[in-house]
C-alpha cells in the first residue's frame, strides 16, 4: 500500500489575481465569477481584468460575500441576462422587527472567558433585557461617553433608516460594553456566519486536521497486475482536491502494480449525506460557483479551491461569424460536461453579450451571445451536477494517462467489506485552509467543514448535525446565544439568525483559545491589497487608521450587509465589534467602514 501523499497550500504568488479597475463591488445581478484576460497578455495570473460590457443586466439571485471575494476578477457569468422575477426587488427582503429600544451604552460585568457550560450568566441576561427596550438604569453610565456619541453620530445616516442595523462594541480585554444599538436583535448575518463555523472547525477538528481521498481495490489482483473487480475512489470531503491530485492518485495506483481494471471506477461520496444542495438555498443559484453542490468527493479547478465547479474559458473565433473558442478547465472535465456553443464572433469594438449558464439538473453548459474580435480570454466558473462523478471521471482520465486500463464506465458505488487501500491523497492542514476559506469567504469550504464536523463526531455528515455542533460549540464557550439559529455554515441560507451580541461575545471568547492566532490571521485585513491578506476587505478603508489594523469578516446578501471583528484604537485599546444590517434600498456598507475607522482612530476618553 502506498503511503499518503500530503499537500500544502499553493504559494500565494501563484494565486494572485489582478484587480479590476476601481473599487466598486459588482452590481447585485452579477452573480457568476468571471475573469477577463487581454489578448496577447502573458500568463494566466495577474492579467488585466475588465467588467462585463453588459453591465446593466440583472439576475434573479443574490449577491453573496463569496461573490465579492474575487474583486480581483470581474464577476458576472452564468445567467447574467435573466430578468429579476417579480417580487424579488428591494422589497423582497424580510426584515426582523425593530425593537423599541435605541442606543444602550452601559458597563456590564465581563463575560466568562472560558467554557463554564451552557449557562449564559448575568451579562447575557442583562444584554437581553436591554435589547428589548428596557430603560437604562439612572446609575448606569457609558464607559466612554465620547465614543458612544461618536458612534451615534455615525449611525445617524439615512442608509441605516430603512431596516434594522445592530451594532455592538466591547472592550476586548475586560468585556465592557461600550456601545449597543439593537445588539441583541437576531438578524440575517450572511457570511458573518463563517465566524462561528471557522472557530468551531478549529476547535472540533483541530488545526492539524487534513482531508483525504482514498483509492480502494475491491477485488483480487493477479500476478499480471489485473484487478478483477472495481477501483473505488472514496472521498472524505476534501474541497481542495485538484486534477493534479487525482493524477497523483493514479500514479500511486500504477506504482502499486495495477495495469488493468476489469470493472469500473466507482465514485464513493457516502461520507456525507446525499443531500448535496441545501434546501434553504435558492434553486436559481444552482449554476453559480458560490452555491456548488457539497459532496464528500469533489474537485476544484483552481487554487482558490472553488470545489464543485469547472472554469469555462472563451475567446473570439478566428473569423467573424464563427463561434467563440471554448475550453474547459480542467481539460479532462470536458469528458463530463456538455458544452453547447451558440456564440458568434463579431467585429472589434462591438459590445459583448456573452452569457454562460448550466441547465438545471444537467451538466449541459450553454454559451450564447456575441464575442467581439478584440476581446481577450474570459474565464467563468460554473457549477457541475454530481461533482463526485466529475472527480471520478478526471481520475479515470488520469489512470488512462498512466497506462492503467479500465474496461467499464465510471459509476457511483461503494467498496465491499474486503476492499483495501492502494492510494491516498491528503490536503493541506486546516490551519492553512483557513486562509482561502476566510479571506475569500468561500461558501463551499464552510459547508464542507460543517458536514465534516458532523461525520467526524460519528453522526451523519449532514447539515442538520453539523450546524447543531456549531451552535453547541458557541454555547459551550460561555457565549450569549439568545436568538442564535443556524441553517448552514456559510450564511447563504436566509434562515440563519445571529445577533451582534452573540458575535461580540463569541469573538471575545475566542481570544483565549489555543487556535486563536490561526483564526485571527485568517480574517481579512482592511485596506491591504494582496488578496490573501486583505481578502474581502482589501479595497475598503484604505489610507485610514483602520488600514492594516482592522481584521474582520464581511457579509453580503441581497438586503444584508455585515462586518464584525477586531480593531485597535489609536491609544492601543483593543475593540471587538459586530455590525449587521438588514435593509431595503441603499446599502449601509459605507457606514460599516465609518464605524471601523472611528474605532481605529479613537483615543479613549473615560469619565
Amino acid at each position: 500500500m502506498a503511503g499518503a501523499r500530503r499537500r500544502g497550500a499553493a504559494p500565494v504568488a501563484a494565486r494572485r489575481r489582478a484587480r479590476r479597475g476601481g473599487h466598486r463591488p459588482p452590481a447585485p445581478g452579477h452573480r457568476g465569477r468571471r475573469r477577463h484576460r487581454a489578448l496577447g497578455a502573458g500568463g494566466g495570473r495577474g492579467r488585466r481584468v475588465r467588467a462585463h460590457r453588459g453591465g446593466h443586466r440583472r439576475t434573479s439571485g443574490r449577491l453573496t460575500d463569496h461573490a465579492r471575494a474575487g474583486g480581483a476578477r470581474a464577476r458576472h457569468g452564468p445567467g447574467s441576462s435573466r430578468a429579476r422575477p417579480a417580487g424579488l426587488g428591494s422589497s423582497h427582503v424580510p426584515l426582523p422587527p425593530t425593537p423599541p429600544g435605541d442606543v444602550i451604552v452601559v458597563t456590564l460585568p465581563p463575560l466568562p472567558r472560558r467554557r463554564p457550560g451552557r449557562a449564559v450568566g448575568l451579562a447575557a441576561a442583562l444584554a437581553v433585557a436591554l435589547s428589548v427596550g428596557a430603560a437604562v438604569p439612572a446609575h448606569a453610565s457609558p464607559a466612554d461617553p465620547a465614543l458612544a456619541d461618536a458612534l451615534t453620530a455615525v449611525l445617524d445616516d439615512p442608509r441605516v433608516e430603512n431596516g434594522t442595523t445592530g451594532l455592538r462594541v466591547v472592550d476586548e480585554g475586560d468585556g465592557t460594553v461600550l456601545f449597543d444599538r439593537h445588539g441583541s436583535t437576531p438578524l440575517i448575518p450572511a457570511s458573518n456566519t463563517k465566524l462561528l463555523t471557522g472557530a468551531a472547525a478549529l476547535d472540533t477538528l483541530g488545526g492539524s486536521y487534513r482531508f483525504h481521498t482514498d483509492v480502494l481495490l475491491d477485488g483480487e489482483v493477479s500476478g499480471r497486475g489485473v484487478l478483477r473487480g472495481d477501483l473505488v475512489l472514496k472521498g472524505y470531503g476534501d474541497p481542495t482536491a485538484l486534477a493534479e491530485d487525482y493524477a497523483d492518485l493514479a500514479e500511486q495506483v500504477r506504482a502499486a502494480g495495477i495495469r488493468t481494471v476489469t470493472g469500473r471506477v466507482l465514485a464513493d461520496d457516502t461520507y456525507f449525506e446525499q443531500q448535496a444542495y441545501h434546501p434553504g438555498w435558492d434553486p436559481d443559484d444552482a449554476p453559480y460557483y458560490y452555491a456548488a453542490q457539497i459532496s464528500a468527493l469533489t474537485l476544484a479547478p483552481d487554487t482558490d479551491y472553488d470545489s464543485g465547479t469547472v472554469i469555462v474559458e472563451t475567446s473570439p473565433g478566428t473569423d467573424l461569424g464563427e463561434e467563440a473558442a471554448v475550453q474547459v478547465v480542467p481539460a479532462s472535465a470536458a469528458e463530463y460536461v456538455e458544452v453547447v456553443n451558440r456564440t458568434t464572433t463579431v467585429a472589434a469594438g462591438e459590445d459583448s453579450t456573452l452569457d454562460i449558464t448550466r441547465n438545471p439538473d444537467t451538466n449541459q453548459i450553454v454559451l450564447t451571445g456575441r464575442v467581439p474580435a478584440d476581446d481577450g480570454v474570459d474565464e467563468t466558473w460554473v457549477t457541475v451536477d454530481q461533482p463526485e462523478l466529475l472527480a471520478a471521471t478526471v481520475f479515470a482520465e488520469a489512470l488512462a494517462d498512466e497506462g492503467v486500463r479500465v474496461r467499464r464506465e465510471v459509476a457511483e458505488g461503494t467498496a465491499g467489506a474486503g476492499a483495501r487501500r492502494v492510494a491516498r491523497d491528503e490536503s493541506m492542514p486546516l490551519s492553512e485552509l483557513m486562509t482561502p476559506f476566510m479571506k475569500l469567504s468561500n461558501n463551499m469550504h464552510a459547508e464542507t467543514l460543517v458536514k465534516t464536523m458532523a461525520a467526524q463526531s460519528g453522526q451523519p455528515g449532514s447539515w442538520t448535525a453539523g450546524v447543531a455542533l456549531v451552535e453547541d460549540f458557541v454555547a459551550d464557550d460561555g457565549v450569549d446565544v439568545t436568538g442564535l439559529s443556524l441553517a448552514d455554515g456559510s450564511g447563504l441560507a436566509r434562515a440563519n439568525r445571529i445577533s451582534p451580541t452573540t458575535l461580540t461575545s463569541a469573538l471575545r471568547a475566542f481570544t483565549d483559545e489555543p487556535w486563536f492566532e490561526v483564526y485571527r490571521t485568517s480574517l481579512p485585513v482592511a485596506g491591504v491589497p494582496e488578496r490573501f491578506v486583505g481578502g474581502t476587505l482589501r479595497s475598503r478603508m484604505r489610507d485610514t487608521p483602520a488600514a492594516g489594523n482592522l481584521r474582520g469578516k464581511t457579509g453580503s446578501l441581497t438586503g444584508v450587509t455585515a462586518l464584525s471583528g477586531y480593531v485597535s484604537g489609536a491609544d492601543g485599546r483593543d475593540y471587538v465589534f459586530a455590525m449587521i444590517s438588514n435593509y431595503r434600498g441603499s446599502s449601509p456598507r459605507a457606514v460599516e467602514d465609518e464605524v471601523g475607522v472611528t474605532l481605529a482612530g479613537w483615543t479613549a476618553q473615560t469619565s
